[in-house]
């Protein structure tokens, strides 16, 4: 079985966090290889970023066309997860749905914990987008700006975890998630010091990856995820610029 992690920012430090997170979790004999966008933006922050890390994704997913049999689309915010379900037959899992869904199953309401306030508003758009709102107990953040992976993972890991721990009290979450890139593979190290289950959205979505490899499922063929219709274009990348003009 081969899982493909895609991220669609340019940062290869990040993809080596979650390459190092996806093939921790991952089962005997489950391949988890990663990619980096080739362009586009260090991070994703704002809506209009996660549109452009989006349509990268799309390219991404088509020049690997082949080599993968389920792909996880990790950035959270999941950008470009409903165009890359249309257009391809394999599954394709996004960090924040999956990292949701398992909280779903763990308790009541989730609690998303990020270290950056500018990413509040695109993730609370994700819940909504997931429809999930009536699950969340909210988006939480620290205030205090980064400048580096070491700023999140380090400089600032205890004042988000004090952050964490007092937004489940005074929110009554009975989970939380780690969101954010740059948190891949915190979450076993916050087993101890969070008061409730915690999620890292990385290790959910490979897990949720390999079950439905397993189960043998096929894509949506009818209906809103419909694979469209062939359709010529221009600008694009080759391999995605003829993946929109077959029909099959």
């Amino acid at each position: 079985m081969r899982v493909l992690i895609v991220n669609p920012n340019t940062t290869e430090a990040v993809t080596s966090l979650m390459l190092d997170a996806g093939r921790a979790s991952a089962s005997p004999g489950v391949e988890v290889r990663a990619i980096t966008a080739p362009r586009g933006l260090p991070y994703i922050t704002n809506r209009a970023e996660a549109q452009i890390g989006g349509a990268i994704a799309l390219e991404m997913l088509a020049e690997a066309q082949g080599t993968y049999d389920a792909a996880v689309l990790a950035a959270f915010g999941d950008p470009g997860l409903f165009g890359a379900r249309e257009l391809f037959e394999v599954p394709v899992i996004g960090i924040s749905e999956a990292a949701m869904l398992t909280a779903c199953m763990l308790g009541g309401r989730f609690l998303i914990v990020t270290f950056a306030s500018m990413l509040c508003g695109w993730f609370r758009d994700c819940v909504a987008m997931h429809r999930l709102e009536d699950r969340c107990a909210g988006v939480v953040a620290l205030d205090q700006g980064f400048g580096s992976l070491e700023d999140v993972r380090e400089t600032n890991w205890e004042a988000l975890v004090e952050l964490a721990n007092a937004a489940i009290a005074e929110r009554d979450a009975d989970v939380a998630i780690l969101a954010g890139a740059p948190l891949a593979g915190l979450a076993s190290r916050a087993r101890d010091l969070i008061c409730v289950p915690v999620i890292d959205p990385i290790v959910a979505a490979v897990k949720q990856a390999e079950a439905l490899v397993a189960l043998g499922t096929t894509k949506a063929s009818r209906g809103s995820f419909k694979r469209p219709a062939p359709k010529a274009s221009s600008g694009l990348s080759v391999k995605l610029a003829a993946y929109l003009e077959d029909a099959q």
